[in-house]
């Protein structure tokens, strides 16, 4: 059995959260509010920008050539391709470019995203593969539980249905858990159980992200 099927023990609980979340049941049925919704978007800009900060650390920490230019590849697609098309996807919001840059960290992704880039900054590969792989599974699993419901009738929501239940996103989170598997047949038995927890602590942050929308989280003070 590969590491990350051990995982699963850990990430199913939490993948059932996210999906009877109402946040998400409403995203799949096509019932959800357009407000937590558009706060999510703006706030999913923000954890772009953190993201690809933890990509290239990934390309500076790579074991080999060939992950080092993944990396490199993610950054690049992440930073130009995929932020252009959410703000494309924000429009249809009617969120504009510069409120998804004059957005503010909610308390959840500031404490999200500061754990994802320290966790790659002074952890080892490893540590910080863990952290990344949540988000990459979590989000494919929720889609294509999603899509095996049906597609909901608001286009909006249908197209981040199909975007993240699609091939080439689930290819994107195959290749994460490969990798995964990879660092840890290399691991010492206690190296794979800091994997574990920091895994486990990234995939209960991606519910709270979900949650923290649903909510409006915002700064009290």
């Amino acid at each position: 059995m590969g590491y990350t099927e051990t995982l699963a023990e850990v990430a199913d609980p939490i993948w059932d959260a996210i999906e009877a979340h109402p946040m998400v049941s409403g995203l799949g049925d096509g019932t959800l509010d357009v407000e937590p919704f558009r706060y999510w978007v703006r706030q999913d800009y923000v954890y772009l920008v953190e993201y690809c900060r933890v990509f290239a650390y990934g390309a500076a920490r790579a074991p080999d050539l060939a992950t080092l230019r993944r990396f490199a590849e993610l950054l690049g697609e992440t930073a130009e391709t995929e932020m252009a098309l959410h703000r494309e996807y924000a429009a249809e919001f009617g969120i504009t470019e510069a409120e998804l840059e004059a957005t503010e960290a909610s308390p959840t992704t500031r404490a999200y995203t500061d754990f994802l880039v320290r966790t790659a900054a002074t952890g080892t590969f490893g540590d910080l593969v863990a952290a990344l792989l949540p988000c990459m599974w979590g989000f494919n699993e929720t889609a294509k539980r999603l899509e095996a419901g049906g597609l909901p009738d608001d286009e909006r929501y249908a197209e981040w249905v199909r975007t993240y239940a699609g091939d080439e996103f689930a290819e994107l989170a195959a290749w994460c858990k490969d990798l995964m598997d990879d660092v840890a047949a290399e691991s010492s038995d206690a190296e794979r159980e800091r994997y574990r927890e920091i895994f486990e602590t990234s995939a209960r942050y991606e519910y709270r992200f979900w949650d923290a929308a649903w909510r409006e989280e915002g700064w009290e003070a």
